[in-house]
């Protein structure tokens, strides 16, 4: 994997933790995430999932990215 390509899945897991950190912030202040008797809506629970698997291949993506530098300094090192 080129270094050019590791830095930017890298960059992209970082990204996504950041955007999706904020969207669940706004979904859990949301009105339309709560029922009045304080239950989650089918709205809520939709995109806490949504939510959740984007976290989950942001980590996996951004965790290949930094294997990917670390397999490149160990190259050179070893080189």
């Amino acid at each position: 994997m080129s270094r050019r390509v590791a830095l930017f899945l890298l960059a992209f897991g970082v990204w996504s933790w950041i955007i999706w950190i904020t969207f669940v912030k706004n979904l859990w202040a949301s009105d339309n995430s709560w029922a009045p008797d304080g239950s989650a809506t089918g709205f809520f629970v939709v995109h806490l999932v949504l939510a959740i698997v984007s976290f989950v291949l942001g980590t996996v993506i951004g965790v290949i990215g930094y294997r990917g530098l670390r397999a490149r300094r160990t190259e050179k090192v070893g080189a």
